[in-house]
């Protein structure tokens, strides 16, 4: 489970506007009157004939290739139950947004105000014109296996129904990674399933197409268990219905049971009946919030248990994002007319096996660990594993293709994998992984301007993330208001602090301040001064004196009065020689670092050195390996001038600094990140084989002009400004920052402090 969330926190969320999660973006310019003649009347009549004649290029002149239907009745919506197609919206938006995210796949949710079975597999086949793909959500059982067995039977898409296959699906790979590790065969455990609902019988059924035998398998129901001599049991329970009259509870079918799958309801299993299990007992708890044992009671009751839940805060998450979004993404590239069974036991073997290779550094680094290698507490990959999309998609499609479902039987796969991480911009995730990992070991963040609402509510999401906690500086009877008033209760918890109130902090603090700045200039009264007027000064001090982790500030203060302070009172890092802005630009086509956007105005050469050596280091910090473009408004000496030839000069000594460095430049920005470009009229560049991610200003002006006309012209988001340098975890905010971008910004602030923390341990030993 992750952070509590709270009521109003997930309203405002959904409410602010534009209202919900999603909305319709253009793909091609509409910025004239041909444009519009081209994409509508007469132009669009074109490709209508071209289709008419021949409906499969349909995929060649419309969107319907990578569009799926993410489509529900609002029956059994989350454990809301039957709270109709309306109510369900959201959850089928944040359907599409996932759909989006993981695999890049678009997504239509649609919501149909009907209950009966056939007419609504009336009403969905009619869809078929319009979609690459169908996702059921939400639709109660038995209802939904006739659902979706006869749209499967009656469409030429593929069709699935999440619930069911997905939790199937990722259940599977843990399963036959945990049989694996035991040393057990499919062929011969004893499997009891507590819960007979739409999950547990798809997870059962896919369990019996990987070797499981229906003879050694028990399910039980709210009812007990279920048997062959109970009356009026539904087809699909009744495939399942056990010959054994000597069990008639899930206490008496565990005993000497292998393998427990929960998808029932919480603590229904004692940790007494946990016991009577087998050796080695594997038990798959995956009831949310609450699984059917709780995890640490699991693992106290028995010490050769191999355990996964459907919580984030356990080991062998069963997440469904594991599986749905990189399965249709197989299935629409090769124009699937079906997701079949070969196609799910594909994307079984596929993550069960992605398991076992070494975990890249960029995943340990999110969670936290040192090492990660397949065993007990890693059966499956985690969700934010890059490699999944790479891994499982492909797999899926060539099952697709031998199957005999694929209308794209030709496929160059080494050219599928490089589509695949472009398709998604495979840095996308870099802040979820920044976030995860601030997670693992929460640090105190300093919120200078707690007064704000928007601050307020950042350090909120802080708390329930469990990423940092806040100490608020402000007035405390204004701020205890806003809290009380925007019920934001996790920050009752938290320290307020009012500099005026803290007579003797702020003298210990002004005397601290004056030993550092009295020979340049600052008196003890200017620093008395200092700590009761200016809370960034006081902040910063709390930090210097280990009194907290990290300061944030700058929402409404300009740039250099939240810098001086830090500089003055925390000073940059031994052997840097001067800090530097950056930004993280993220936009459709991929991820790319600025700098210097925020501190130096007109750097020489030798300046320009350090701001690229920083900022290399930094773009690592963020898992990615830099290819640095030094900017200019030449092309490798095209045209003559200051810029130029200290861009050309900064290039040298950077690469006679940094041998492996991937960096050229003098050269123009969309020279950089055009990759054509480069190969048509620089080969020789170093940045021919891939262009630049990491775009170094040649002064202030520049750099701070390209990101705010992205931003505000280029659809980009922006994360930042980063303070690069400093001895400790500063980080500044950009007037107007929304309260995502404050809270982006304390993940990067805390896992900072983590950095620094572990440096200064280092330099101790």
């Amino acid at each position: 489970m992750g952070a509590k969330i709270r009521k109003k926190e997930a309203l405002d969320f959904h409410e602010v506007k534009p209202a919900g999660k999603i909305e319709v973006t253009p793909t091609k310019p509409l910025s004239s009157q041909h444009d519009l003649a081209l994409a509508y009347s007469p132009g669009v009549a074109e490709p209508c004939k071209e289709i008419a004649e021949d409906k499969e290029k349909v995929y060649r002149y419309t969107a319907k290739g990578n569009l799926v239907g993410v489509i529900s009745n609002g029956t059994a919506v989350l454990g809301l139950g039957n709270i109709g197609p309306e109510a369900s919206k959201p959850v089928m938006e944040g359907k599409g947004v996932l759909f989006k995210k993981f695999a890049g796949i678009d997504v239509f949710d649609i919501e149909i105000n009907e209950t009966d079975p056939d007419k609504f597999i009336e009403i969905v086949k009619s869809l078929e014109p319009t979609f690459g793909g169908i996702n059921l959500e939400d639709i109660k059982a038995p209802e939904s296996f006739k659902i979706e067995r006869e749209l499967r039977e009656k469409m030429n898409i593929p069709v699935m129904h999440d619930d069911q296959h997905g939790t199937a699906i990722i259940s599977s790979a843990a399963l036959i990674n945990a049989l694996e590790i035991n040393g057990k065969k499919i062929e011969e455990v004893k499997i009891v399933v507590s819960g007979a609902g739409a999950a547990a019988i798809a997870c059962t059924d896919l369990y019996v197409s990987l070797g499981a035998k229906p003879e050694n398998i028990v399910m039980t129901d709210s009812k007990g268990v279920v048997k062959q001599s109970r009356s009026n049991l539904d087809e699909s329970k009744a495939k399942y219905a056990t010959h054994r009259e000597d069990v008639d509870t899930l206490e008496e079918a565990l005993v000497n049971a292998d393998v427990f799958l929960g998808l029932s309801i919480g603590n229904i299993l004692k940790p007494a009946t946990l016991k009577k299990m087998a050796k080695d007992p594997i038990v798959f708890a995956l009831a949310n919030p609450d699984p059917e044992i709780a995890y640490d009671v699991a693992m106290k009751t028995r010490n050769d248990i191999i355990m996964a839940t459907g919580r984030s805060d356990h080991p062998n998450q069963v997440n469904n994002v594991l599986g749905f979004p990189y399965i249709f993404r197989g299935a629409l590239d090769v124009r699937s007319t079906a997701i079949n069974e070969e196609m799910k036991l594909a994307a079984v073997n596929a993550i069960a096996d992605l398991a076992k290779e070494a975990v890249p550094e960029m995943v340990l680094k999110a969670y936290g660990q040192n090492n990660m290698k397949f065993g007990p507490e890693y059966l499956i990959p985690k969700p934010l594993d890059p490699r999944l999309i790479t891994a499982i998609s492909p797999a899926v499609a060539k099952a697709a293709i031998e199957s005999g479902v694929a209308r794209t039987t030709k496929m160059d796969w080494d050219k599928y994998a490089l589509e695949l991480q472009e398709r998604i911009g495979i840095d996308q995730r870099l802040i979820s992984r920044i976030i995860t990992r601030a997670r693992r070991n929460p640090k105190r963040v300093v919120f200078a301007e707690s007064d704000d609402l928007n601050i307020l509510k950042a350090a909120q999401m802080a708390f329930d993330e469990g990423v940092a906690t806040p100490i608020l500086l402000g007035n405390v009877e204004r701020i205890k208001k806003l809290i009380a008033d925007n019920e934001l209760d996790g920050l009752k918890e938290c320290d307020i602090i009012d500099p005026y109130q803290e007579e003797e902090k702020v003298e210990e603090y002004a005397k601290a301040y004056f030993e550092k700045r009295q020979r340049k200039g600052v008196t003890m009264k200017m620093a008395r001064k200092s700590m009761t007027r200016s809370r960034n000064y006081f902040g910063c001090m709390m930090v210097e004196k280990g009194e907290a982790d990290a300061f944030i500030s700058g929402l409404s203060n300009d740039y250099p009065k939240t810098v001086l302070p830090a500089l003055q009172i925390i000073g940059v890092e031994p052997g840097v020689n001067r800090v530097a802005g950056m930004y993280i630009i993220s936009n459709s086509k991929g991820t790319y670092f600025f700098s210097d956007t925020t501190v130096n105005l007109n750097p020489n050469a030798e300046e320009l050195v350090d701001i690229i050596g920083l900022t290399s280091r930094v773009v690592r910090f963020f898992d990615t390996e830099p290819r640095v473009a030094m900017l200019s408004y030449s092309n490798f000496g095209s045209a003559r001038g200051e810029v130029p030839e200290k861009a050309a000069k900064a290039v040298k000594l950077a690469k006679q600094k940094w041998p492996d460095l991937v960096i050229d430049g003098d050269i123009q920005a969309n020279t950089a990140l055009n990759k054509e470009l480069l190969q048509d009229n620089y080969p020789f560049s170093d940045l021919a084989k891939n262009p630049a991610n990491t775009l170094i200003f040649p002064d202030l002006d520049s750099g701070n002009i390209a990101y705010k006309l992205l931003m505000e012209l280029g659809g980009a988001e922006a994360i930042g400004p980063i303070l690069m340098g400093m001895n400790k975890s500063v980080h500044v905010l950009q007037v107007g920052s929304t309260v995502r971008d404050i809270f982006n910004m304390v993940a990067i602030s805390v896992v900072d402090a983590q950095l620094n923390e572990k440096r200064e341990k280092n330099q101790k030993a």
